[in-house]
């Protein structure tokens, strides 16, 4: 495994080059590429994978694409589900927070081939643990949909790019607000079982998001995109 330090500022550059090329050009088995570019950006809450999809909007916009950023903390199942077995819970946290069939239903299958295009843009209110309401949004041609959020990737969500945010074991726990370090188990049995890191198309190290790294797999080049 190669590891090549890049700046913050140039990874959002390499990153939107790469989303762009992809969104433009044929797929590695010479079909053209889908009308929506469906991007997950994972990676837990320390790593800050939101932050990354957002700063990745508007470089996309100027290189000519629509582009679309949703949460993954807005298609959450309800309160009486996620805690069932109480509120810190890691294996629940793990297995059953995130809506997948929602996400799935309402986004990533409408925004894929043969897809409508009409997206919700979120589902769930956990703070008031109410259906949010939100209106239905028809994705222009080409859209580049980023989803971002933790436990994205091993769940067969159908997403076309995926970019995994990966920290040490001692970053994470270092960086994890003391009132989530219960959630700590969940990413280790995440990257024990899913292993992230063996096939998403980019692999990023934040283990200081001032000093991030671009990595290579032994295998094959992360860098290279579908």
């Amino acid at each position: 495994m190669r590891v090549r330090p890049i700046s913050p500022d140039r990874l959002v550059t390499e990153l939107t080059e790469r989303l762009l090329t992809v969104a433009a050009g044929p797929t590695v088995d010479g079909s053209t590429p889908p009308a929506h570019l469906r991007v997950a950006v994972d990676g837990p809450p320390a790593a800050a994978p939101d932050r990354l999809a957002e700063a990745l909007i508007d470089p996309l916009r100027a290189g000519g694409r629509p582009a679309l950023h949703l949460r993954a903390g807005d298609f959450l199942r309800p309160a009486s589900v996620r805690f069932e077995f109480g509120r810190t819970n890691p294996d629940a946290y793990y297995e059953g927070w995130i809506d997948e069939a929602g996400l799935r239903r309402e986004v990533l299958d409408p925004a894929g081939p043969g897809g409508t295009g009409r997206v919700l843009p979120s589902l769930w209110d956990a703070r008031t643990d109410r259906a949010s309401r939100a209106a239905y949004q028809v994705l222009p041609p080409g859209t580049v949909l980023l989803v971002s959020g933790a436990l994205l990737l091993g769940g067969g969500l159908p997403f076309d790019v995926a970019v995994h945010l990966v920290l040490s074991p001692a970053a994470l726990a270092r960086r994890t607000d003391p009132a989530q370090r219960w959630t700590l188990p969940a990413f280790a049995r995440y990257a024990d079982e899913v292993a992230p890191q063996s096939f998403a198309d980019v692999v990023l190290r934040v283990d200081d998001p001032r000093h991030p790294a671009w990595v290579q797999r032994a295998d094959g080049p992360a860098e290279s995109l579908p």
